[in-house]
């Protein structure tokens, strides 16, 4: 049985991971933190793991933590994570982390995105946690920085284009939508059901979003070119789900059958990854609740563009779902484990 610890477990992020670790039976939750709500029943905080988990929340003390724990989730804010890590893993413990933290290859990247990274030398050995990627790296990993939401259906909407070179990369827009809840637990006047309700817009607009530099990184890495996109996102009055439209050039004629045809051979096998028969396209209704992404394929002959649309739940496999999907992957688990379950509809 894997101890486990679940540091940082007072937000979305945190609930969702406990949620999914309840259903795996190779693990045991051994520690969960909230500075926020130290001392407080867990299930006084999150009133759905009632009966489920009876522990405390504790204070983020690395030491203690790695006394009862041998893998650690780290769900912090960003720069929260990185104060912590490096001692995890001096002490031998093996680290998803679901900030930005470990994400970049390049602490400049990071650094002209968030802020100084205090330990960059990591940056050299964290591999970045897509497993429909990087799943060969994952294997051995002691740190994974797991990636973000938008990236996610991002990356895996153009993955198959760009290894096949179909796409001129300097055409990507990628235009996506997201539920509330991708802003994560903290009160924000943006994020008041007043502000949201009957709502629907456009957020960091003009390629100033968190998360552009991290789908260049890696949408460069496939293309073997630096890529640059437009990448926009938009706030939708939900609670979880994220619809990612993109589009790029053709660099030669395909049809949709033919489109459909390559990306259900690309994806064969990876058991979290639909393809949707030629004329479907996805719903965030379809996966939430899940570790699925689905994708749906079209071609405007008009103007000889591919228009691939992807849909997650943010909150699984935009977030948690996929850390355990990493996790089982590096401590030779089923890759599944844990994560059986299918989307909740209505």
């Amino acid at each position: 049985m894997l101890k486990v610890a679940v540091v940082g477990a007072s937000g979305y992020t945190g609930v969702e991971l406990l949620r999914l670790l309840h259903c795996h039976s190779e693990v045991a939750v051994t520690c969960i933190t909230s500075e926020q709500s130290a001392g407080r029943p867990v299930a006084d905080v999150f009133p759905t793991l009632r009966k489920r988990y009876g522990q405390i929340l504790e204070n983020l003390e690395p030491v203690r933590v790695a006394e009862k724990a041998d893998f650690i989730f780290t769900a912090l804010p960003h720069k929260a994570a990185m104060e912590v890590v490096p001692t995890f893993l001096k002490l031998g413990k093996r680290v998803v982390d679901l900030s930005a933290d470990y994400r970049f290859h390049d602490a400049a990247v990071y650094e002209t995105w968030y802020e100084p990274h205090m330990n960059p030398e990591l940056l050299a050995e964290a591999v970045y946690g897509l497993p429909e990627v990087r799943r060969d790296a994952i294997v051995d990993a002691r740190l994974v920085g797991n990636p973000g939401c938008y990236p996610t259906s991002v990356i895996l909407a153009l993955q198959p284009l760009l290894r096949h070179g179909l796409i001129d990369p300097a055409t990507i827009i990628a235009d996506s939508k997201s539920g509330v809840s991708g802003a994560g637990r903290g009160a924000k006047v943006d994020n008041l059901y007043c502000e949201v309700n009957e709502g629907f817009k456009a957020y960091s607009v003009g390629g100033v979003h968190r998360h552009t530099p991290e789908i260049e990184q890696e949408l460069s890495l496939l293309a073997g070119a630096k890529v640059t996109i437009s990448f926009t996102p938009h706030l939708v009055p939900m609670d979880r789900g994220i619809l990612s439209t993109v589009y790029a050039r053709l660099t030669a004629v395909k049809s949709r059958t033919e489109l459909v045809e390559l990306y259900e051979e690309y994806y064969e096998g990876e058991p979290f990854v639909r393809v949707l028969p030629a004329g479907s396209y996805p719903s965030t209704a379809h996966v939430r609740g899940a570790n699925f992404c689905d994708l749906g394929i079209a071609v405007d002959e008009r103007t000889g563009r591919v228009i691939v649309v992807s849909a997650i739940d943010n909150l699984v496999k935009g977030a948690a779902g996929q850390a355990v999907q990493n996790m089982n992957i590096m401590n030779g688990f089923p890759e599944g484990m844990g994560l059986e379950g299918l989307p909740l509809f209505p």
